[in-house]
């Protein structure tokens, strides 16, 4: 258990730290992008607004204990593992949900294709630090 939560732990201050970052890379690569979330559906003055940066901790924890239950199925090489282990976050978790919130939402394409790719990102990215530090 200490094993997942301390990799928890630093997959959710890494993932804070790059989503934190991507954030400030939309705003100034894709200026269009952005100014879509000047729409009254994402309400950024909220007191909810702490969720956000809880968001990577919740999802880390949520992917340390998923990885530790499927670590044994993967095999290949460090950066096999953690590509694999993303793609399989990416297709079962992300891609369902990203389909719901597109077909019922009035977002563009382009915004639930980044949402798409962070998402693919932060697994990746978990199931690296995974590898290393619960191999």
């Amino acid at each position: 258990m200490k094993k997942i939560a301390s990799a928890g732990i630093v997959a959710g201050i890494t993932l804070l730290i790059l989503s934190v970052i991507g954030l400030y890379a939309t705003i100034w690569l894709f200026p269009s992008l952005a100014t879509q979330y000047f729409d009254p559906a994402f309400d950024a003055q909220s007191s909810r607004v702490m969720i956000y940066f809880l968001h990577p901790f919740v999802i880390s924890m949520a992917l340390s204990w998923f990885w530790n239950r499927t670590k044994g199925v993967l095999t290949g090489s460090f950066l096999t593992r953690g590509i694999e282990f993303g793609l399989i976050y990416a297709l079962v978790a992300i891609f369902p949900m990203i389909w719901l919130i597109y077909s019922a939402m009035n977002v563009s394409l382009p915004m639930v294709a980044t949402w798409f790719v962070l998402g693919l990102l932060q697994g990746v990215i978990a199931g690296l630090i995974f590898e290393k530090m619960n191999p």
